[in-house]
């Protein structure tokens, strides 16, 4: 519901308003004929956002004075803006494009949340990506009847960083547990070390914290546990399946996967026994069921 310039998300309880979403002025432009901005943009209040939203240089990796010079060369000619930073034309020999975050797919995704009604807290992992959005003219000779269309995410010159190195400061996934009584983080942990990336040879020597960067696979809540599958970092360096502490969010067990996981994990009570199952790909995929001995 709106009222003087605000949306209020209301108590069911009581029926009181709780954290309006603002209506900001939002400081941008465009470069397509035609397109008109809206003046203002919706800023929710509460929560804060669970993933980065817009780039700035600021923004761009600093492990190193080279890595983040290596970074700023590699987004100069690339359109860096807040939040609804709309897209742009590519114009030859300039600017390719607007670097938005989070990426095209979102920061978080189909992977999902969980939450406890217990305790109010809603559990989101997400990933720290970026897309690059960009408009051309189709060619009226190839059939083209449209002033701008979008072209693909990938396509034409994208801002990559030389030897595999990431462009944008860590964590590069995370898992944050969001307090619905109170509108705030209750906690954020990455998700994984992100040895992939510590483990580069222009990384390797410094002293990183966990980097994150090891999925964003959806969680399954008990009693105590939040349990979610990550890409890397079990005994043999490949995909595990981590239960956290629900309170703090720290790591108290680790088990290795066969394979990947897809989706997200379950559980069922079955003759007793609490088993926790989810399907993992391979040429084959299957789905496995894990239980205590």
């Amino acid at each position: 519901m709106s009222k003087q310039g605000f949306t209020y998300v209301f108590d069911r309880a009581t029926g009181e308003p709780v954290w309006p979403i603002e209506e900001r002025a939002v400081e941008t432009d465009t470069d397509l004929p035609g397109e008109v901005l809206s003046p203002t943009q919706p800023f929710p209040t509460k929560p804060p956002p669970f993933e980065y939203q817009g780039i700035a240089i600021d923004d761009l990796v600093d492990f190193t004075p080279e890595i983040r010079q290596m970074a700023i060369e590699a987004v100069e000619n690339f359109r860096l803006g807040p939040l609804f930073t709309p897209p742009m034309l590519t114009v030859e020999g300039g600017l390719q494009g607007t670097i938005q975050r989070p990426h095209i797919a979102g920061g978080a995704s189909w992977s999902g949340a969980a939450a406890d009604p217990e305790t109010g807290l809603l559990y989101v992992p997400s990933e720290n990506r970026f897309s690059v959005l960009k408009y051309y003219t189709p060619d009226p000779d190839e059939g083209g009847n449209l002033d701008f269309t979008q072209a693909d995410f990938d396509s034409g010159t994208q801002p990559l960083m030389p030897r595999g190195l990431p462009l944008l400061k860590p964590p590069y996934s995370r898992m944050t547990a969001i307090d619905l009584n109170a509108g705030d983080h209750a906690w954020m942990q990455p998700n994984g070390d992100g040895d992939r990336y510590r483990r580069h040879p222009m990384l390797r020597n410094l002293d990183l914290p966990p980097l994150g960067g090891e999925g964003h696979g959806g969680p399954v809540l008990t009693k105590t546990l939040l349990i979610s599958a990550l890409s890397a970092g079990g005994s043999d360096g490949g995909p595990r399946l981590v239960a956290r502490d629900k309170a703090t969010g720290a790591i108290v067990g680790s088990v290795d996967l066969p394979a990947g996981a897809i989706g997200t994990p379950m559980t069922y009570l079955h003759e007793g026994r609490q088993y926790i199952a989810l399907t993992i790909g391979g040429d084959v995929p299957e789905l496995i069921a894990l239980a205590l001995p």
